[in-house]
C-alpha cells in the first residue's frame, strides 16, 4: 500500500483511536492487577461500577457513533451502522462483558478508519484530474499589459499570456510562440506535444517551456477542462446494478437483522430463563451482522476502477458504463478516424480525355473549398490550395453521394464531385474506375466528366493489435461500419481482423445496423460498444449500450453523446479499459459473496453460542478490512498492463471527421 498518506482529519482520528486504545489496555490490566492483589472488594463486584472505567475508552472513541446513532433514532432513520454497534456495545455492557464492549466499538472504529483511507485513497486518482482545473488566467490588454484574472472571466477572443509550467486557462488557438505541452493530465500520454503557431490548444494542458500567447476560442464554461470536470463530478452518481443492489439490500437487511436479535434475545430467554445469555448472543448477532463490509467495499470497487481508467486516459461516466462494459460481447466501429487516421491524401488521378490533371484537381477544389472534410482537405492540399473562388455561393451536400457547387463568376458553372452513384443520378457518362485499396471520387463540370481522383487513408498503426486485445479480453465480435465503397471497406476489414464488414451505408443506415445488433445481443443477453469519434455518429453512440468516444478530446458532441470518452485517439486504451472493467467487477462479486458467506457462517455458530464478540469483531472489521484490501487492488497500476496496452502512441490528434 505504501506510505500511508493523511488528511488532517484522519490523523487527528487515527490520534483518538490511539488513545482509546492505550487507555482500554490500561483500564483492562489495571483490573486484572487489583483483583489479584485482592485489592478489589465491595462495590466492585457490582458489574455496573466496572463498567465506568471502560467507559473511558468507549466513548472517547465511540462517542460519534453513539451520536449518530441517538439522531437517527431522533429522525426515524436508526437501522444503520451506528445504531447497530451502538444497541449491541450497549447489550454487552448490560450482561456484564465490558472489556468485549469496549473493543467492539474500538475496533469497528479501526475499521472505519481504514476504510476512510481507502475511499480517499481511491478518489485520489479522480483528484488528480480534478487538479487539471486552472487557478487564474493572464490576459494581455490592448497596451501590453498582463493582467491575472479568473479563469471565468476570459471571454472568447482575449490574448492569453501562458508562462512556462502554467495550465491553459482555456481552449484557443495559439497566436505566437512555440513550446512542448504537457498534455498527461487530459489523455495519460507522458510524452509533451510540440505546438506552434495556429495550433490548437486545450485547457487543462500544462506548457512546458517557452512564452505562448493564445488567443480564446471558448469561454471557461464551455471549455474541455470544465465539461471534463463536470462529467468527473457526476460520474460516481450513476451506480451500477450491483451498487443498487447492495443499497437496496442494506436497506432491507438492517431492519430484518434487528428483529432477528429481539427475538433471539426474548424467546429463548423465556424459554431457558436465562436472559443474559440470550442477551449476549443477541448483541454478538448484532455485531456480526453490521453491513459495513458490503456498503463500503462494493462502491469502493467501482470507484477504485474509475480512478484506474482515468490515470490511463479514459472518461469513464459512471461504475454503471463500468459495469456495461464488463458485459461486452460486440463491439461496433466506425471506420474513418477511428480505425483509420482519417489522413486522405490524393494517391493518383485519372483524367478524361483532353483534361490536365491540374484542371481535374482546380475544379474539384473550387467545388471541396467551404468543406472541412478530410476528402476535401486532401483534394485542396493536391491542388496547391488555392482560395476560395468568389462565386463559390452555394453548395449542397447530397449524403452519402458528395457535393454539388456552382462556381466561378457569379456561380456559372456546375461542378459535382462525388461518387459514382451521384454520377448516375445526375445523368453524367463517366468511365468507371476501380482500386481496392482507394476511395474515387469523380468529377463532372456542367454535365461533361472531368475524371477522377484517387485518395487513400492509412490504418492506424495499433489498430489490427488492438482489435486482437479485444478478443483476447473476451469481446467475442468487431464488427466495423463504414459509408466507403465495398472493396476499400472490406480490404480495410480483412486486414484488420474484424468479424464483420458492412459498406456503403448512409448516417441513417448505421443506426438501423446498430439497432439490428443490438437486437442479437438482446437475444444472448449480452452487451453493445460503438466506437465513433462523436461528432456525426451521435446518434449512434446514445443508443448503443455503451458509447465510446475516441480520438475526441475537446469535441463537444463527443463528451455529450459518448458513455466512456477516450481522452486521446489510441485503440489500445479500448482493451485497457475492458480490462479495467472486468476485473472491477469481478472484486466487486468477490467481496459480496465473501462478507456474505463469512457472515452467515459465524452468525449460525453465534446463535448456537459457539461464536462470541470476538468472532462477531471479526465478522465485522476483519471481513470489512479484508473486503477493502481486495477492492484496493484496483489501485495497483501495474496490474492493468499487457504488452498490447503498455505504450501507448503520443499522437495527439483532437479531430475526426468520419465516412
Amino acid at each position: 500500500m505504501g506510505k500511508m498518506i493523511l488528511t488532517k482529519k484522519q490523523k487527528k482520528e487515527r490520534n483518538r483511536i490511539l488513545l482509546a486504545l492505550c487507555l482500554y489496555f490500561a483500564v483492562i490490566l489495571a483490573e486484572h492487577a487489583l483483583l489479584r492483589a485482592g485489592l478489589l472488594h465491595g462495590i466492585w463486584t457490582n458489574h455496573w461500577v466496572r463498567m465506568i472505567p471502560y467507559l473511558v475508552p468507549y466513548f472517547l472513541v465511540g462517542g460519534s457513533v453513539v451520536k449518530n446513532a441517538l439522531i437517527g433514532i431522533r429522525n426515524l432513520q436508526m437501522f444503520d451502522e451506528s445504531f447497530l454497534m451502538t444497541l449491541a456495545t450497549i447489550g454487552a455492557f448490560a450482561v456484564g462483558e465490558n472489556a468485549e464492549a469496549c473493543a467492539v466499538m474500538l475496533f469497528y472504529q479501526v475499521g472505519e478508519f481504514f476504510q476512510d483511507y481507502a475511499v480517499n485513497k481511491s478518489r485520489g486518482s479522480i483528484q488528480e484530474l480534478m487538479e487539471i482545473a486552472p487557478e487564474f488566467a493572464n490576459r494581455i490588454a490592448e497596451d501590453g499589459s498582463i493582467e491575472t484574472i479568473d479563469p471565468d472571466d476570459v471571454q472568447i477572443g482575449d490574448l492569453l499570456a501562458i508562462r512556462p509550467g502554467e495550465k491553459i486557462p482555456v481552449d484557443g488557438v495559439v497566436e505566437e510562440g512555440t513550446s512542448m505541452v504537457n498534455t498527461a493530465a487530459l489523455t495519460g500520454e507522458s510524452v509533451p506535444r510540440s505546438v506552434h503557431k495556429n495550433d490548437e490548444i486545450l485547457s487543462g494542458c500544462v506548457n512546458g517551456e517557452g512564452l505562448l500567447k493564445i488567443r480564446a476560442s471558448k469561454e471557461y464554461e464551455d471549455s474541455t477542462v470544465s465539461r471534463i470536470l463536470e462529467l468527473v463530478e457526476d460520474a460516481t452518481s450513476k451506480k451500477s446494478r450491483t451498487e443498487n443492489f447492495i443499497t437496496r439490500f442494506a436497506r432491507w437487511y438492517t431492519p430484518l437483522v434487528v428483529l432477528g436479535a429481539l427475538v433471539l434475545a426474548i424467546i429463548p430467554s423465556i424459554i431457558t430463563r436465562d436472559p443474559l445469555t440470550w442477551i449476549y448472543r443477541a448483541c454478538t448477532f448484532l455485531v456480526i451482522s453490521c453491513p459495513c463490509a458490503l456498503v463500503i467495499s462494493v462502491p469502493l470497487s467501482f470507484f477504485g476502477g474509475i480512478g484506474a481508467a482515468s490515470r490511463a486516459g479514459v472518461l469513464v461516466k459512471g461504475s454503471n458504463y463500468l459495469e456495461l462494459l464488463a458485459q461486452m460481447d460486440t463491439v461496433v466501429s466506425d471506420k474513418t478516424g477511428t480505425l483509420t487516421k482519417g489522413a486522405f491524401t490524393v494517391t493518383k488521378t485519372s483524367p478524361a480525355r483532353g483534361v490536365t490533371e491540374q484542371k481535374l484537381l482546380e475544379t474539384a477544389a473550387a467545388a471541396e473549398g467551404l468543406s472541412t472534410h478530410p476528402i476535401a482537405v486532401s483534394i485542396r492540399s493536391a491542388a496547391g490550395n488555392p482560395a476560395v473562388p468568389s462565386g463559390n455561393e452555394s453548395v449542397e451536400n447530397v449524403s452519402g453521394r458528395g457535393l454539388i457547387a456552382k462556381v466561378g463568376e457569379h456561380g456559372k458553372h456546375m461542378v459535382c464531385v462525388g461518387n459514382a452513384q451521384m454520377m448516375h443520378e445526375r445523368g453524367i457518362s463517366f468511365q468507371e474506375e476501380y482500386d481496392d485499396a482507394s476511395t474515387i471520387v469523380y468529377v463532372a463540370e456542367d454535365q461533361q466528366y472531368l475524371g477522377a481522383i484517387f485518395i487513400s487513408d492509412t490504418v492506424k498503426d495499433e489498430a489490427e493489435e488492438a482489435i486482437r486485445e479485444m478478443k483476447k479480453e473476451g469481446v467475442r465480435q468487431v464488427v466495423m461500419l463504414t459509408g466507403d465503397r465495398k472493396a476499400v471497406g472490406e480490404a480495410v476489414g480483412s486486414r484488420l481482423g474484424v468479424d464483420r464488414t458492412y459498406t456503403e451505408l448512409l448516417p441513417a443506415d448505421k443506426v438501423e445496423k446498430v439497432e439490428e445488433l443490438l437486437e442479437e445481443e438482446r437475444q444472448n443477453h449480452k452487451k453493445l460498444a460503438f466506437l465513433g469519434d462523436g461528432i456525426n455518429d451521435a446518434p449512434v453512440l446514445a443508443r448503443a449500450d455503451v458509447g465510446i468516444a475516441m480520438g475526441s478530446l475537446g469535441s463537444d458532441a463527443a463528451i455529450e453523446a459518448a458513455d466512456v470518452v477516450i481522452m486521446d485517439d489510441n485503440l489500445n486504451r479500448i482493451p485497457l479499459v475492458i480490462r479495467i472493467a472486468r476485473r472491477t467487477v469481478r472484486i466487486a462479486r468477490q467481496n459480496i459473496v465473501f462478507a456474505l458467506a463469512v457472515k452467515a457462517l459465524i452468525l449460525i455458530l453465534g446463535a448456537l453460542g459457539i461464536a462470541g464478540m470476538w468472532a462477531a469483531v471479526f465478522a465485522d472489521v476483519g471481513v470489512a478490512m479484508i473486503c477493502i484490501i481486495n477492492a484496493m487492488r484496483l489501485l495497483n497500476r501495474k496490474g492493468f498492463s499487457s504488452r498490447g496496452t503498455a505504450e501507448v502512441s503520443s499522437r495527439t490528434e483532437t479531430s475526426r471527421i468520419p465516412d
